[in-house]
């Protein structure tokens, strides 16, 4: 089992359209760690950690969003493993 690290920003109309709620569910569903938060420019920002599909499976709901919002642009940056979250948490 790989396990994987992914930080993502993400570009668009990503913020009040339940963004940060929706992918604390996925991620809740697949067992995924980290974090997502509101950026002051617009952006969501979210670090996924765990099994390498799972993480991507992530990254790709990010590239799609909830219903009513309007991905344009996501940034990837892919790394090593940390272990450092206990779950899966929305930083207000």
């Amino acid at each position: 089992m790989v396990k994987a690290r992914a930080h993502v920003y993400v570009s668009g109309r990503v913020q009040g359209v339940f963004f940060r709620y929706e992918t604390k569910e996925r991620a809740d569903e697949l067992g995924v760690t980290g974090w997502v938060k509101n950026l002051p420019d617009g952006r969501v920002e979210a670090i996924f950690e765990g099994e390498k599909d799972k993480v991507e499976k992530m990254v790709n709901f990010c590239r799609v969003g909830p219903p009513g919002a309007k991905v344009t642009k996501v940034e990837v940056s892919w790394g090593d493993y940390k272990g450092e979250f206990q779950s899966f948490s929305i930083i207000y």
